[in-house]
């Protein structure tokens, strides 16, 4: 069947506004990724000299790294607390700001900004606050009588106070992409569960989680996404610290690279990142996707 010359127009239209999202991704994304897998069959230096051809020596080197494990392990223990927690706290927070009235506004006002904030300023912040000397909540704590601990030099509690920040700094960002799902949900659906005498919590499981899975879907992948690529945070507030408790794969990229100068093993390290995150990423959206089709 012949396309109609409008049908060709609006093509044509479509690529174009498709196109400079393209080329950034290809610019920005696709290319490097393709060296950083070049690059990982290569040792060499910070000034790109001394090729060595090394078959697939980085990645038996990176199978048996106790680092790569421990960076893997850090961050999969902070994507596993991170998402639920972020995603749980937006969804509640959307949820209880979406009535009407100038405090549903405020609120919503207060909880997005900590997301237009840098994570760099984040950091340093939540860094003076928590400093036992000198850190306003361990004041307080002082005060209530309790001793305060230095919680970032701390090997149990840095992660915890890592993952506080974040969830802190990034649910207000979802929380307004939730908001915007909750809005689209037709009133009718919630005015026939009255009539039926549905409950509150009928009727958030029943609707608004069914109506809202799409929008949820793509937060947590998101979210998802985000985490494993954490670096800021934990770079300015623990530098991977103490006994590299906090440090996560995106940080051991980095050391290796920049500090060791060792850019072919840092490679296969983004590589495995990558695949990571995709295998992840891709299983999460298929298995929220194959509920929202059960519960519809």
């Amino acid at each position: 069947m012949m396309k109609t010359s409008l049908e060709r127009k609006r093509e044509r239209a479509g690529l174009y506004f498709v196109l400079p999202s393209m080329t950034i991704f290809t610019v920005f994304v696709f290319i490097p990724l393709i060296i950083a897998f070049i690059f990982s069959f290569f040792k060499f230096d910070m000034m790109f000299q001394n090729f060595q051809f090394q078959k697939l020596g980085n990645y038996a080197k990176l199978a048996g790294d106790k680092k790569f494990w421990n960076a893997l392990f850090n961050t999969v223990y902070y994507t596993a607390f991170t998402v639920p927690v972020q995603i749980g706290l937006a969804l509640v927070t959307a949820v209880a700001v979406k009535r009407k009235g100038w405090l549903s506004g405020f609120f919503k006002s207060v909880y997005f900004i900590p997301a237009i904030c840098s994570m760099t300023i984040v950091s340093i912040l939540w860094s003076f606050l928590v400093n036992p000397d000198i850190g306003m909540f361990c004041y307080w704590a002082k005060l209530l009588g309790f001793n305060p601990i230095n919680v970032l030099s701390s090997p149990t509690w840095a992660m915890p106070t890592v993952i506080l920040v974040s969830v802190w700094k990034n649910f207000g960002f979802n929380m307004v992409i939730l908001l915007a799902g909750l809005n689209g949900i037709d009133e009718s659906y919630y005015e026939a569960a009255n009539i039926d005498g549905a409950t509150g919590f009928q009727k958030f499981r029943g609707i608004t989680i069914p109506m809202l899975m799409p929008t949820l879907s793509f937060t947590v992948v998101n979210c998802i996404i985000g985490s494993f690529q954490v670096f800021d945070q934990v770079y300015i507030m623990t530098k991977g610290g103490p006994l590299f408790k906090t440090q996560t794969l995106v940080q051991l990229i980095y050391s290796m690279a920049f500090d060791s100068f060792n850019m072919g093993y840092a490679s296969p390290i983004a590589v495995a990142l990558f695949i990571i995150t995709f295998i992840i990423s891709v299983f999460t959206f298929k298995h929220m996707t194959k509920g929202e089709e059960d519960l519809g």
